[in-house]
């Protein structure tokens, strides 16, 4: 007999718990196994679906990757947009708070990112072009330089090169195999943007 609980239970799932449920066991066996290694149809027995219903929500095995890195970039800026929410005591704050939320960002998901970003890559110039941590750098140092906290000639040439800076600083870190000193590298980036910057 139905019950009324019973009754208010959806019989299927909503078509984003789907989609999220098959990046999810995609992204398990592209780490586990590698992206070129993985088939369709092991995502979907991950997934526990029919294999039809993979195709409703991607083309190819390279749409679900390319769905995996905006799912990444999307929770990565997520996290920056909360770490720059907060109050700070001046610009020089905020912008050490945004080289933390991104060492951060990187460290504790390093492997998904060398996954989404290493294994199977678009054309690195669309990756600069399209790169919403860059255009959120950007906007912050036009910000800083209208109010006069510091001076850059080109806000986007600016931001582009100090994130491929901690980008490098981050590499070269996991680079050596030797555990990472998080607040001497956070001091170190940091240190770094403030000079480049050129505090007013």
């Amino acid at each position: 007999m139905m019950t009324d609980e019973t009754a208010k239970r959806p019989r299927t799932k909503s078509a984003d718990i789907r989609r999220e449920e098959l990046m999810d066991a995609a992204q398990a066996l592209f780490l586990e196994k590698g992206f070129a290694a993985t088939s369709v149809s092991e995502i979907v027995e991950g997934a526990d679906v029919a294999k039809g219903t993979f195709y409703l929500y991607f083309k190819t095995k390279e749409d679900m990757l390319a769905a995996l890195q905006k799912r990444f970039a999307d929770r990565f800026c997520a996290k920056v947009d909360a770490a720059m929410a907060k109050d700070h005591a001046d610009w020089p704050a905020r912008l050490e708070a945004w080289v933390a939320a991104c060492l951060d960002g990187y460290l504790d998901a390093v492997a998904v990112h060398d996954m989404v970003f290493h294994q199977y890559q678009p054309a690195f110039r669309a990756l600069k072009a399209d790169n919403p941590v860059i255009t959120r750098l950007q906007a912050l140092l036009e910000k800083g330089a209208a109010d006069k906290a510091w001076q850059i000639g080109d806000p986007r040439l600016t931001a582009v090169m100090l994130f491929d800076a901690l980008h490098g600083a981050v590499d070269d870190s996991l680079a050596s195999g030797n555990e990472i000193n998080r607040p001497r590298l956070l001091r170190t980036v940091a240190d770094f943007y403030r000079n480049a910057v050129r505090l007013g």
